[in-house]
């Protein structure tokens, strides 16, 4: 009698669908990792934003209240001037900021936005605390929890 040796053929198929859910698993996880690490150019780009805020909030005792986008009383370039690889605009409306994101192409720069985040909003909006400013950051539209920045969670 031969001995036989190698694995059979159910063995095989059974260590490749391990394989593959291990995979669809890394997969879904990596996606979500990408796309928070897009929306964290949001709060990177706002940080600036909300600086000017305060400032003004300090020298005028209110915050900025115009109609439309706020960022010209602010001193700040139109929102659409200020973006990122997947940030389209970042504008301010009664002192909040919002950082929207984008995948369009706009006067030569391509936005590189996950399709999943394009056109949603993330929002920072100011709370003054006798002398200081605290910012709570929050989902805007369109953004699942997950997918925040760990300061907004």
């Amino acid at each position: 009698m031969k001995n036989q040796q190698g694995f059979t053929l159910i063995e095989l198929m059974i260590v490749v669908a391990i394989i593959a859910i291990l995979a669809a698993i890394a997969i879904s996880q990596y996606q979500d990792y990408v796309i928070r690490s897009q929306v964290s150019e949001g709060s990177s780009l706002a940080d600036g934003v909300k600086t000017a805020i305060g400032e003004f909030y300090n020298n005028y005792g209110r915050f900025p209240n115009g109609t439309g986008s706020d960022n010209a009383s602010l001193g700040l370039a139109q929102p659409e001037s200020i973006i990122g690889t997947y940030v389209g605009s970042v504008g301010v409306h009664n002192g909040t900021v919002f950082a929207w994101y984008s995948d369009a192409l706009v006067a030569g720069h391509q936005f590189k936005a996950n399709t999943a985040i394009v056109g949603a909003r993330l929002q920072f909006a100011p709370t003054p605390n006798a002398g200081s400013m605290s910012w709570i950051c929050s989902n805007g539209a369109g953004l699942q929890d997950k997918w925040l920045p760990a300061s907004c969670r």
